[in-house]
């Protein structure tokens, strides 16, 4: 079955994590036309895919996406029944930094950087994640990581996925070759980036992709409207520099506690 634009980069972001699907999420209001930005009469705004269907405009927007050597992903996975916000800049270095949460309930703070995973956990995610353990058990795991960051070896056991998350060509490994066969819609703006607006159908499941119109054709955000699994992604901060440096003051060995 042909896989859409929107349904590749979805699908490989997620199961780099271990995750298998989007969750719901809705335009911002910086989405929609803006009369300063853009506007749906061509005579305000030049068309730089003029002779383009909307599928060759989404496979462009593909291949300028995967070829990027950063960028900053942002939106909503599910992860079974629940919801993993994350908010991250990862490289084709395999160095990324960001925040997460699931289910809404506490955040924690990831950094990788050359073979190190730092990480941060506040108490409420430690909590959330630790139900169904012991409250003593659960006590003393937040007196001895909340707040502080921790750190890991990439190659570790425990540290793999996030790893693999990391490197920005494995989290769109899946999404190349796409042969899309989107149509144009109108125009509109992503965090006041001008862009045109692209619509998928695959099957029952319906898809919009917003396309940079000025400079490269990046993809600036992916929105899925299927039944089973709807999701937004956002993309942005294209070929900058990721902040991954290693965290200042003390930091508490995981692979050392474990051993």
């Amino acid at each position: 079955m042909r896989r859409t634009a929107l349904a590749a980069l979805c699908i490989a972001a997620a199961a780099t994590t271990g995750l298998t699907g989007c969750l719901p999420g809705q335009d911002s209001a910086d989405s929609k036309p803006s009369k300063q930005s853009t506007s749906d009469d061509p005579g305000k705004q030049q068309d730089p895919f003029a002779g383009l269907s909307g599928g060759e405009i989404a496979d462009r927007a593909v291949k300028a996406t995967t070829g990027a050597s950063s960028l900053r992903m942002k939106g909503d996975v599910a992860d079974g029944a629940d919801t993993i916000r994350l908010d991250m800049a990862v490289n084709t270095k395999g160095e990324c930094a960001g925040t997460m949460s699931m289910g809404g309930q506490g955040e924690a703070e990831l950094i990788k950087t050359g073979d190190t995973v730092y990480m941060k956990y506040d108490e409420a995610f430690l909590r959330a994640q630790s139900k169904g353990e012991a409250k003593a058990d659960v006590d003393a795991a937040v007196t001895l990581l909340a707040g502080k960051w921790t750190k890991m070896s990439a190659t570790g056991k425990d540290a793999k996925d996030l790893a693999s998350f990391c490197d920005l060509d494995t989290v769109l490994s899946g999404a190349e070759d796409v042969n899309s066969d989107a149509t144009r819609g109108k125009t509109g703006t992503v965090d006041g980036t001008p862009a045109i607006i692209l619509n998928e159908k695959d099957g029952k499941d319906s898809y919009t992709l917003y396309v940079a119109t000025e400079g490269k054709p990046y993809l600036l955000r992916v929105v899925d409207r299927s039944a089973k699994e709807p999701g937004t992604l956002t993309f942005s901060d294209y070929d900058k520099p990721v902040p991954a440096e290693k965290p200042t003051g003390d930091i508490l060995d995981l692979d050392a506690l474990g051993g």
